[in-house]
């Protein structure tokens, strides 16, 4: 299992680890600070769980509530209201990592 820190640091090369999930590599590339590339990778998937978490996290870090909303409803999640972005990206990664 890749660590939660190894996963981050993998973000210094070009492309997502080649076994990562749809979500996770929604993420690798959030942490990378292309927002655009990870929505698009995590809605290719639109209905599966953890890509439903990722697109809402994406929501949320642009600050559209209501789409965000939609998206946790859709993950069976509810919105973090005592997680920063970080702590939320965090551990969304540390849970589909557990998860491979």
């Amino acid at each position: 299992m890749t660590t939660l820190d190894a996963f981050r640091a993998s973000t210094a090369g070009e492309e997502p680890p080649a076994d990562a999930t749809p979500a996770l590599q929604g993420l690798w590339w959030l942490q990378r600070g292309d927002w655009t590339r990870a929505h698009e990778c995590v809605q290719a998937h639109e209905g599966e769980r953890d890509c439903d978490s990722v697109h809402a996290h994406l929501h949320r870090q642009e600050g559209d509530l209501s789409n965000a909303g939609y998206c946790y409803r859709r993950a069976g999640r509810a919105i973090p209201k005592d997680q920063t972005l970080e702590q939320e990206w965090a551990a969304l990664t540390a849970e589909f990592l557990a998860r491979r």
